[in-house]
C-alpha cells in the first residue's frame, strides 16, 4: 500500500514539473554595428545599445508596441541622415523573434545611420484574429 501511495505522489509531482514549463519566449535582439550607440525607446523605458554591442530583450508580452531610435554622431561627422526602420510598431505573439540591426557609414563628414528590422511573425494586418483556439473559447 505505501508502494502505491508513493507511485501516486510521482506521478502527481511528475505532472506538476511538467506544467511549470516555461511556454515560448518572446525576445528583440538589438544588434548595433554603427559607428556610433542606438538608444532604442520601448514600452516606457530606453536600452542603451553601444556601438559593437548586442542586447537581448526577454520575456515581452504579446501586444503591439511602438518604438523609436535614438543615435548618436561620432565627433568625426559635420552633417547625419538616418534610413530605415527607425520607428515602428513591434507586433508580438507567442514565441517571436525580432532582430534590429543598425548599420552606419561616414563619408566625407556625412553620417548615415540606417536600421533593419526582421521578425518571426506574419506582419498581415490583425494576425492575432486568426489564431484557431483549440478548445473553442
Amino acid at each position: 500500500m505505501k508502494q502505491k501511495k508513493l507511485y501516486l505522489l510521482l506521478v502527481i509531482l511528475s505532472v506538476s514539473f511538467l506544467s511549470c514549463s516555461e511556454g515560448p519566449i518572446n525576445k528583440i535582439i538589438i544588434q548595433n554595428k554603427a559607428a556610433g550607440d542606438v538608444y532604442l525607446n520601448f514600452k516606457g523605458s530606453t536600452t542603451e545599445v553601444l556601438s559593437g554591442a548586442t542586447v537581448e530583450l526577454q520575456d515581452l508580452d504579446k501586444g503591439e508596441y511602438e518604438y523609436e531610435t535614438v543615435f548618436s554622431v561620432p565627433y568625426n561627422a559635420t552633417t547625419f541622415n538616418s534610413d530605415g526602420e527607425m520607428t515602428g510598431t513591434f507586433k508580438i505573439g507567442a514565441g517571436t523573434k525580432i532582430a534590429v540591426i543598425y548599420t552606419s557609414v561616414l563619408i566625407e563628414g556625412e553620417y548615415t545611420i540606417y536600421a533593419s528590422v526582421t521578425t518571426s511573425e506574419d506582419q498581415s494586418e490583425n494576425w492575432w484574429d486568426n489564431i484557431i483556439d483549440p478548445i473553442g473559447n
